[in-house]
C-alpha cells in the first residue's frame, strides 16, 4: 500500500495523525512513515495523563484503536504504553504499535525535518501549556511547530507565552464572527474542507490569514483546493 499522489501546486501537505492511511494513527510508526515521504508536516494530538505526562492520541480513550475501555487522562503513561494497538488489519501482532509521547513525536519530526502541527486536545492549564512548550524547546524545535486546537483558550495560552508562535484555530465552517476573532488575535485557519469555498479562501487571504483544511482524502477534492490556492491540506493518504 502507498500514498495517493496529487497535483498540489504550491499547497503544503500535512500527514494527518502521521501517515494514518498506511500505519496505525498517532504512533511512532505513522510518524516515521510520514517522515520518509515528501510531506511538509505531520499532525498529531496530545492529552495529559493522570501522572502528568503528555500522550499522543486523538480519542479520549483506547476503544477504537485498541479495543480497550481505558481513558487516556485517567491512567498513568506506563499503563497506556503497556497496551498494544490494532494494526491496520485489526490484529495486535506488532509490539511497536503503542501509545507514544509528545517527546517521541517531536524527536521523530526533528529527525526527518518535518513541521509539527500539534493539536492540543485536553483543556490545558497555563502551567501545563508552559511544560509542553518547554519540552519542545528542549529539542530546539519551537520554530517548526504550529499549535492547533478546537479550544480557543488553549491557543491564547500558547500566545501568552509565545506571542508570535504559529497557531491555527480548528473549526467547522467559515463565519464572520470567527474570522473577526482570528484577525484580532492573528491566529490562522484550520477548517473542515467540505464547507470551504473559493470565495472563503480569497476573503481569508485578503485578511492576511493562512488556511489549513481537514481531512482531504480524495484526489479531486485536493486538486480543486490547490487550484483555489489553499495553503495547507491535511490528509490521511494523499501526498
Amino acid at each position: 500500500m502507498n500514498t495517493v499522489k496529487f497535483e498540489k501546486k504550491n499547497t503544503l501537505v500535512i500527514a494527518h495523525r502521521g501517515l494514518s492511511g498506511i500505519e496505525t494513527e498517532n504512533t511512532c510508526s505513522a510518524f516515521v512513515a510520514a517522515g520518509n515521504r515528501s510531506y511538509f508536516g505531520v499532525e498529531t494530538d496530545i492529552h495529559r495523563t493522570l501522572d502528568g505526562h503528555f500522550v499522543v492520541g486523538h480519542d479520549d480513550d483506547l476503544k477504537r484503536i485498541a479495543g480497550e475501555d481505558i481513558c487516556l487522562e485517567r491512567v498513568s503513561l506506563s499503563t497506556l504504553q503497556s497496551i498494544v494497538l490494532f494494526d491496520k488489519d485489526g490484529t495486535k501482532n506488532r509490539l511497536d504499535l503503542r501509545p507514544c509521547t509528545l517527546e517521541n513525536y517531536i524527536s521523530i519530526c526533528k529527525k526527518y525535518e518535518k513541521h509539527c502541527v500539534l493539536e492540543l486536545k485536553s483543556e490545558f492549564t497555563d502551567e501545563e501549556t508552559e511544560r509542553i512548550i518547554d519540552i519542545i524547546r528542549s529539542y530546539d524545535y519551537l520554530n517548526q511547530v504550529t499549535f492547533i486546537s478546537f479550544n480557543y483558550d488553549n491557543l491564547l495560552k500558547v500566545r501568552k507565552i509565545l506571542p508570535t508562535q504559529s497557531a491555527q484555530y480548528l473549526f467547522w465552517k467559515v463565519e464572520d464572527k470567527i474570522t473577526e476573532m482570528l484577525v484580532r488575535d492573528k491566529i490562522d485557519v484550520d477548517v473542515r474542507f467540505v464547507e470551504l469555498t473559493k470565495e472563503d479562501i480569497d476573503k481569508l487571504h485578503s485578511l492576511g490569514l493562512k488556511i489549513n483544511c481537514w481531512t482531504v482524502d480524495n484526489k479531486e477534492d485536493a486538486e480543486r483546493l490547490a487550484e483555489w490556492g489553499i495553503d495547507f491540506i491535511t490528509s490521511n493518504i494523499l501526498e
